[in-house]
């Protein structure tokens, strides 16, 4: 709640300080012109005072006057190339925007997020000043995630860190500004709203310090800064924010951030909320100085280029998954301490800049007696910006009844497929999740993408989709799944894994290759190029044995957590026997596998690592334990060194099974290392 009397009088522009007399005529054209003369002799005397005194006290912070400009590194995550013809206007925007950034100063370096190989032409003549990095969260639809790529803008080594949209074009003066915050001693956070201009018809001069009109005209960076935002059409401004921060000790706020998608709404406004809760860092609100815009179209250059309209940015389950985020996490839906707490506002006057807190009667600047002074001259000439945060005034955060996602099975196997029509199955219900998630990085650290999870609960289904998961369910999912007590030979395990062949049947019939593998199966390399050579009518599959000496096909070998199975009559007809026979049964799948499979008692076996189901000629191939070992093979899992061992040997993989019990698998996979997923970060570990 505001108060109801300010502490210092309220920044009112002239016009509307006169609408508030009763003064007419030459007495209100008197205290106009008061006004102003006391704002130009207390703006001079201030100026005049930081040019004498550069390491004078500022109230609550001072400057430093040290003359060496600050690293900066921009991150931003760029939206792909949609046209093949390179006729798309969004990245027309986004060439112009990165061209904007790196004029700035030589001391601002630029890292783009994707993994899209388009992405690499817009660091075209700048290679050594652009970096790509594909290294931090995305969803299964390639949508980044917020939280992830603040991660790794910290961790960055420059001074200052920005965030920023890639659409974003930025004048010269944000480097002016954010090098005066940087000499307040201070741990500082900043933010500014980006406005939208409907018509820009200007482009980028060489230097990158001027620009022409479509008149050919050349004109400065400054003058143009100055004649857009009072003739041309400012439209929406809360959809980008620029926010960047030093790299000094001090965290952004208290807490972990959740998992936000990048560019779905919320994620801002909830960073802008912590931090001003958390009291950690000065905050302070540059959109009054206008220093960035969103071009809406380039003019006439726009008739050359096509809207992106993408399914991309209509993905409303995106927004709601992002509003149900904010809702659970942090103080944004009980407290908006953005109105409360309001953070500092940058002017610039005669090229001076003054950080002001109207609310707080603050003024970081020299001469703290005359604070009162400097306040109500400089009230003079600012009036509250609409690109402010009190555009939030009246948000309210609505539950939404349900995250309305409409991915099918169908659509999702579309959409994550390789380009041999090949899935990798993962499933798992909430007893599991944190090892599903370390399964999913492990994956995503390998560059494989086409995966799918099947949750067996509805609490799995929705941590995934807050994940980013391209997960589905189904309504014949087994019901009341015990939490601790789910583990190979338990009543519960028997009734889950049955549903794993029924899915991958399903899959298969619907022409797609799969790759089942159990979540705490941890990888090391690709198997699929290798597998895959097997051929049709090939099934390859793990073998549990692990004494060195004996077949490994004999009797009950066959393990049904990890095999690939190709989408082809012999291998559906099969499948479809294992299935029959599981439903049957009171055991779990696996004796099913290979009973079916490779006979009772080992009938169908060929050779030492073979077997030959009769009724439909199916070749199953158990694979190579020094490539495929199981838990307890070689007492790999006993090693002080797994990694070297398992380099030294060749695995692809490595089962994490031959243990009782959920807590028990967990430590020994955790303690060995092989662990690729922080649960209090909800992020990938970058390996």
């Amino acid at each position: 709640m505001r108060p109801s009397q300010p502490l210092l009088p309220r920044f009112l522009s002239p016009s509307r300080r006169l609408r508030g007399t009763n003064l007419k005529g030459f007495d209100s054209l008197l205290r106009y012109s008061i006004c102003i003369i006391g704002f130009f002799i207390a703006t001079f005397s201030l100026y005049s005072t930081l040019n004498l005194h550069g390491e004078k006290n500022l109230g609550t912070g001072r400057l430093n006057g040290d003359s060496e400009l600050p690293k900066v590194t921009i991150f931003s995550a760029p939206r792909p190339l949609i046209s093949s013809n390179g006729s798309d206007l969004t990245w027309a925007r986004q060439k112009l925007a990165v061209r904007s950034w790196l004029a700035l100063s030589d001391n601002v370096d630029v890292v783009l997020f994707g993994r899209h190989p388009s992405i690499v032409e817009l660091k075209e003549g700048y290679s050594s000043r652009v970096t790509i990095e594909p290294s931090i969260d995305f969803t299964f639809l390639g949508t980044p995630f917020f939280h992830s790529m603040v991660a790794r803008a910290q961790s960055t080594a420059s001074d200052i860190s920005m965030l920023i949209d890639s659409e974003t074009v930025l004048f010269p003066e944000i480097f002016n500004a954010i090098t005066s915050i940087q000499k307040l001693d201070k741990d500082w956070f900043v933010f500014s709203f980006t406005p939208n201009i409907l018509n820009f018809a200007y482009q980028l001069a060489g230097s990158g310090h001027s620009w022409f009109g479509q008149d050919g005209r050349m004109i400065e960076s400054n003058e143009l800064q100055e004649a857009l935002f009072k003739q041309s059409e400012v439209r929406n401004c809360s959809e980008r924010l620029l926010i960047a921060w030093n790299n000094l000790k001090l965290p952004l706020f208290h807490g972990v951030m959740p998992p936000f998608m990048y560019g779905k709404g919320f994620y801002e406004l909830w960073l802008i909320n912590e931090i001003l809760s958390s009291e950690i860092r000065t905050v302070f609100d540059a959109s009054n100085l206008n220093l960035s815009l969103y071009p809406e179209n380039l003019g006439t250059l726009s008739s050359m280029f096509s809207e992106d309209y993408s399914t991309w940015s209509k993905r409303t389950w995106e927004y709601n998954t992002n509003l149900r985020v904010a809702q659970s996490y942090g103080l944004l839906f009980f407290q908006k301490t953005f109105l409360s707490n309001a953070p500092y506002e940058i002017v610039n006057s005669l090229g001076q800049y003054y950080f002001l807190n109207e609310e707080k009667g603050h003024i970081l600047a020299p001469g703290t007696n005359r604070k009162k002074e400097i306040l109500n001259s400089l009230g003079c000439h600012k009036e509250r910006n609409k690109c402010s945060l009190w555009q939030f005034d009246n948000l309210t955060l609505g539950m939404p009844a349900q995250i309305e996602y409409k991915y099918t099975l169908e659509r999702i196997l579309q959409t994550v497929s390789d380009e041999n029509k090949t899935v990798i199955l993962g499933i798992s219900g909430e007893s599991y999740r944190d090892m599903l998630m370390s399964w999913v990085c492990r994956l995503r650290n390998l560059g494989i993408t086409n995966f799918i999870v099947y949750a067996l609960d509805p609490e799995t289904y929705e941590f995934s989709l807050l994940q980013g998961l391209p997960v589905f369910m189904d309504t014949k999912s087994p019901k009341n799944i015990s939490f601790d007590d789910c583990h190979f030979g338990t009543e519960c395990f028997q009734r889950v894994t049955k549903v794993k062949s029924r899915m991958v049947l399903k899959i298969l019939k619907l022409g797609y290759n799969v790759l089942l593998s159990d979540i705490d199966v941890y990888w090391f390399q690709n198997p699929l190029p290798y597998l895959s050579s097997f051929g049709p009518g090939v099934l390859g599959a793990q073998s549990d044995e692990y004494n060195e000496t004996l077949p490994i096909n004999l009797p009950r070998r066959l393990n049904s957590g990890f095999y690939f199975a190709q989408s082809d009559p012999i291998t559906i007809a099969a499948i479809e026997l294992v299935v029959k026979h599981a439903s049957s049964s009171n055991l779990s799948e696996q004796p099913s596998f290979y009973d079916t499979l490779c006979g009772e008692a080992g009938a169908n076996r060929v050779g030492d690592n073979r077997c030959v189901e009769r009724r439909t000629n199916l070749t199953v191939v158990l694979l190579d334990r020094d490539l495929f070992p199981n838990g307890a093979y070689k007492g790999i899992w006993e090693k002080r060194d797994i990694r070297s061992v398992c380099a030294n040997l060749g695995c692809f993989v490595l089962h994490n099974n031959w243990i009782s019990g959920r807590k028990r698998k967990l430590e020994r996979q955790m303690a060995s290392g092989l662990w690729d997923y922080d649960p209090t970060l909800r992020m990938c570990i970058q390996n």
